[in-house]
């Protein structure tokens, strides 16, 4: 039966994801996974925490300021970005993970499509991996998977972040991204992953268009279908800055107002540099919708 908003409300959401060690459930409100980039050229904070003191010292800061998970990635998928050797990304992320291990509770995610990086951070306790190529492009990264028992967040991206941008086309990309992720779902639980393990995101800004991301941010109630949780990585991204006319302005006030839309559709995890405003404007909306 769909609400008055449009969203079809029968259609049931996961209500867990299964980790390595421990299991988070989801309520009302999505949890947020705090972004912690080891790199010098990410899009948005590139260099900011390229040192570990920094970026454990920001990483136990988002922990506090409510981040459910912490995501530390040491290679940049921005447009256009170059590849890094799995030696540099090591160096990088490594001490970071190590640390945040044995100082927060906080669970632990890996960005990487590497997995000799995966090993490696699982090892000293990392609990997900986050794969930005659905763990397709490294042959190990499935045997990994399913020998860690560990979190799994696939997501989509048309082209590598080399080419992702040059001309993403789609026939109808709602449908050709829930398609692909069903596809990466199915593959992922015949390998041998159990699919309570398993997380899915869209990929906004991995080839799409400004068009296509507020497409997906407006359609994301239909990937539930999945029967997986749903994760969106929105944060800072360029298309805010077309949408709002300036791609110089901050846009943390945009990060959030996709947020409560998202949170709206049942969105499970969000993906944010700015934990603490977009954990208050959740709080604040849900605090408020309660009472409608």
């Amino acid at each position: 039966m769909q609400s008055a908003d449009g969203f079809d409300r029968s259609v049931p959401r996961a209500i867990r994801w299964k980790l390595r060690t421990r299991t988070l459930e989801f309520t009302t409100r999505p949890l947020l996974m705090g972004i912690v980039n080891v790199t010098p050229d990410s899009f948005s904070d590139g260099g900011r925490f390229l040192d570990p003191d920094a970026a454990v010292e920001h990483a136990l800061q988002l922990a506090d300021d409510g981040a459910a998970i912490l995501d530390v990635g040491g290679e940049s998928t921005r447009p256009y970005s170059k590849p890094i050797s799995p030696d540099e990304e090591l160096r990088r992320v490594l001490p970071v993970v190590e640390r945040l291990a044995v100082q927060t509770n906080v669970p632990i995610s890996i960005d990487t499509c590497k997995s000799s990086i995966a090993r490696a951070a699982i090892d000293v306790g990392a609990e997900i991996i986050n794969d930005v190529t659905g763990l397709g492009s490294d042959p190990e990264m499935l045997s990994l998977a399913c020998e860690a028992e560990v979190g799994i967040c696939a997501m989509h991206m048309q082209g590598t972040p080399q080419t992702m941008q040059d001309n993403p086309i789609y026939d109808d990309v709602v449908a050709d991204v829930g398609n692909y992720l069903a596809g990466r779902r199915d593959v992922l639980v015949a390998a041998g992953i159990d699919r309570p393990r398993i997380c899915l995101d869209p990929g906004i800004g991995f080839g799409k268009t400004t068009r296509h991301n507020l497409l997906l941010v407006a359609n994301c109630y239909r990937l539930h279908h999945l029967g997986c949780p749903i994760l969106v990585g929105h944060s800072r991204k360029g298309f805010l800055g077309k949408v709002l006319g300036d791609m110089e302005a901050d846009r943390t006030a945009a990060t959030i107002g996709v947020a409560l839309r998202l949170a709206t559709q049942g969105v499970q995890v969000l993906r944010v540099h700015d934990v603490r405003p977009v954990r208050d404007a959740l709080e604040l909306f849900t605090a408020v919708s309660k009472r409608r």
